[in-house]
């Protein structure tokens, strides 16, 4: 969902991905709906943080971003959503 005083036009990124309104995601009211599935990591587990911490792991798992340049309060600026944030019944 967008926050409150965001103005547009805006521009939408996934991953740093330009995303296109009407093909890549649609605008229902606050809302940004996204045709593909967006994912988070989540939080790490105790064992799964542990062999991060030791270099025993590294993480791979996909933690997709979200990010609206747009106009807030008058500026211009870079917002960074959570997919569950940004998209809704993804």
């Amino acid at each position: 969902m967008l926050p409150e005083g965001v103005t547009g036009p805006f521009e939408v990124f996934v991953n740093g991905v330009p995303q296109r309104a009407g093909t890549d995601y649609q605008q229902r009211g606050r809302t940004l709906v996204f045709g593909s599935e967006l994912k988070t990591e989540g939080r790490l587990g105790f064992w799964r943080w542990t062999s991060l911490f030791l270099g025993v792991a590294g993480t791979y798992r996909r933690n997709d971003k979200v990010d609206v340049v747009c106009t807030r309060d008058g500026r211009r600026t870079v917002l960074t959503l959570e997919p569950e944030a940004a998209a809704d019944g993804v």
